[in-house]
């Protein structure tokens, strides 16, 4: 059964300037609006869920060229834990490489945050 991972840390400092920068050109740009309703006062959160997305992109071997940014998103249960949904391109490679479900882990410090996913396999 093969094993697919990513793994992405950006600093928060990053998607700060982003956002001062751009405004929503850039928020609409890279996040679903569920998750702008949720995260978009909270840039830690915000720039977790931009490295999520870029190893999910490194899971599917597809780079940001073969996956939009909206096609990767990334939502808190109401447990906290976070859950990674994809659409489009995104799904279409995951179901070609038989990947059924994918794992995300996330976390900030002051300065950074990192994300670690992983497919789970048929």
């Amino acid at each position: 059964m093969p094993h697919y991972i990513g793994v992405d840390i950006i600093e928060i400092g990053r998607i700060k300037e982003a956002v001062e920068r751009w405004g929503d050109r850039f928020l609409r740009r890279i996040y679903t609006e569920a998750e702008l309703a949720a995260y978009r006062h909270k840039p830690a959160s915000l720039a977790a869920r931009f490295a999520g997305k870029e190893a999910v992109m490194k899971l599917l071997g597809t780079g940001i060229r073969g996956t939009g940014w909206r096609e990767i998103e990334t939502l808190s249960l109401s447990s906290g834990q976070p859950r990674v949904n994809l659409y489009g391109r995104a799904q279409s490679k995951a179901t070609e490489l038989g990947i059924r479900e994918i794992a995300v882990s996330l976390s900030h410090s002051r300065e950074y945050a990192i994300a670690l996913v992983v497919g789970e396999t048929k």
